[in-house]
């Protein structure tokens, strides 16, 4: 049994690996960021959060908050656009890396990606996992 801290290590990994293999320059900030990675997607520099993403049935869940300790208890804190610009989330399940820039996801719990079809064949605002797959979502950004 992986810790947080594990993984969120190995999330940080996976994600930098499929970056890398893409052409994407990574790159680490330093001090106490909200981000974990920079991307250099030329011209343009993206802050990352990285997240481990789990998968329930046919949706990969991907939160999009952090939780810290506090005196009264466990504090969740969500995102915004002054923090990051996308998330990148690993799911072991898959195997996969995932891809959302925060504009078009916006302020949220969780990001919900569909492996398979719906039960009642609904189509209509499903986010598709295959979609959000960081081949499909940064290749065309950096080009052929």
């Amino acid at each position: 049994m992986l810790t947080t801290n594990q993984k969120g290590a190995v999330a940080e990994s996976a994600i930098s690996h499929e970056a890398i293999k893409l052409g994407i320059g990574v790159y680490l900030p330093l001090g106490d960021e909200r981000c974990d990675l920079i991307f250099d997607l030329r011209p343009r520099l993206v802050r990352v959060q990285c997240k481990w993403a789990s998968c329930r049935g046919d949706v990969i869940v991907v939160p999009l908050y952090s939780t810290r300790r506090t005196a009264d208890g466990l504090r969740r804190m969500y995102y915004s656009a002054d923090d990051v610009d996308a998330f990148a989330a690993y799911a072991p399940e898959t195997g996969c890396c995932y891809y959302a820039e925060f504009a078009e996801i916006g302020v949220q719990q969780a990001l919900n990606l569909r492996l398979g079809p719906t039960r009642n064949n609904q189509a209509i605002g499903v986010r598709w996992a295959k979609d959000y797959e960081f081949a499909a979502r940064l290749g065309a950004v950096l080009g052929p």
